[in-house]
């Protein structure tokens, strides 16, 4: 009966914790983080303020919990683990990689966690540092061996840095522009996926083969 009763309150307290990620991650990405208080938050979510203090500190807290859930429901760690584990070829591993985030650029109906860490890109909270310890390095890791798969180049190479922040990039835009952005970002995401797709590969590999070369680790890049 104590096992029961224990289970039912952690199962209503993860719930309740989902409930409150839920309302602040609404209001954050509606609002941006200067102006949502825990008292909306709570409102939104039914519950008593106290309960944003008492599963995550304080309002502070809350939002960097939302920060990394919303990075997760971008880019999910395990996801990217089954990519880098599998038996694809390096190259195939990277469209993997980037057809995932052309999928979550080009969603008719887009979720809270693009628009909140859209916001944070552009007017940062300081509170960027906790989701990069939390998320962002492993995540990064993962991306870095595979582009050093691709080009032989050691994966504390500054080069490759650079690499991850071309190849990443592109796909960033694109996911700000899945925000209403008029111009050549909002063309591109209402372009037929498998289409952008395979042209921010294409791009990716190419560049790749040339920093490749120009390092001499590799005459030529394969293209799939």
């Amino acid at each position: 009966m104590m096992t029961k009763s224990l289970n039912r309150r952690r199962t209503d307290g993860d719930a309740t914790r989902e409930r409150l990620l839920e309302a602040g991650g609404e209001l954050f990405a509606a609002d941006g983080y200067a102006t949502t208080t825990a008292k909306a938050v709570a409102a939104r979510a039914e519950v008593s303020l106290s309960l944003i203090h008492y599963y995550f500190g304080s309002r502070e807290g809350l939002y960097q919990a939302v920060l990394i859930e919303a990075h997760r429901r971008l880019v999910d760690l395990d996801d990217l683990r089954r990519i880098a584990e599998s038996s694809l070829s390096a190259t195939a591993k990277l469209r993997a990689m980037i057809g995932g985030l052309v999928r979550q650029a080009t969603r008719r109906q887009l979720g809270w966690h693009i628009h909140v860490l859209a916001k944070e890109v552009f007017a940062p909270s300081g509170h960027f540092p906790v989701l990069f310890q939390a998320e962002v390095i492993a995540k990064l890791s993962i991306v870095k061996q595979i582009l050093s798969d691709i080009t032989a180049i050691p994966a504390d190479d500054p080069a490759l840095v650079r690499c991850v922040v071309s190849v990443v990039a592109p796909c960033t835009m694109l996911l700000l522009g899945a925000r209403g952005a008029p111009g050549p970002l909002d063309q591109t995401r209402r372009m037929p996926r498998k289409v952008v797709i395979t042209h921010l590969h294409s791009f990716a590999i190419a560049g790749l083969g040339a920093i490749a070369s120009e390092h001499g680790r590799r005459d030529q890049v394969p293209s799939r």
